[in-house]
């Protein structure tokens, strides 16, 4: 996996968006189970951040249990089943709630909303 896609930004910590980006890649399915994450210092050095950073998102990630490290072997991406499903159910809503707060924002109705999606779905 590739951590240069990842653009940091001011409005979260560091290490959560790290995380956050891992979730995306299996999300995607640009990340699968068995898959070989970078070192912690190989991270560090893409993103120009310190390796502490990187090793508190790999903690996250591990509690979080889609990665597993195996002592000086490395860490890999670990999908469950249900883990999948949680990070599906997880990043659908998200992608679904900023699009209803856009369109509230819009002040559209919700018939028109549905109406747009008939007709755009297929499009």
């Amino acid at each position: 996996m590739d951590f240069r896609g990842l653009k940091l930004g001011n409005r979260e910590p560091v290490y959560q968006q790290i995380a956050a980006y891992v979730r995306q890649q299996i999300f995607t399915g640009a990340a699968q189970s068995g898959d070989p994450l970078p070192s912690r210092r190989e991270i560090a050095a893409q993103l120009g951040i310190n390796p502490n950073t990187v090793q508190k998102a790999f903690r996250l990630m591990e509690d979080a249990g889609y990665i597993v490290t195996n002592g000086n072997s490395g860490s890999t991406v670990f999908v469950s089943d249900a883990i999948r499903e949680q990070i599906e159910t997880e990043l659908t809503r998200g992608l679904i709630l900023d699009f209803v707060r856009r369109a509230r924002a819009n002040n559209l109705s919700l018939s028109r909303v549905i109406a747009l999606l008939g007709e755009l779905w297929d499009a």
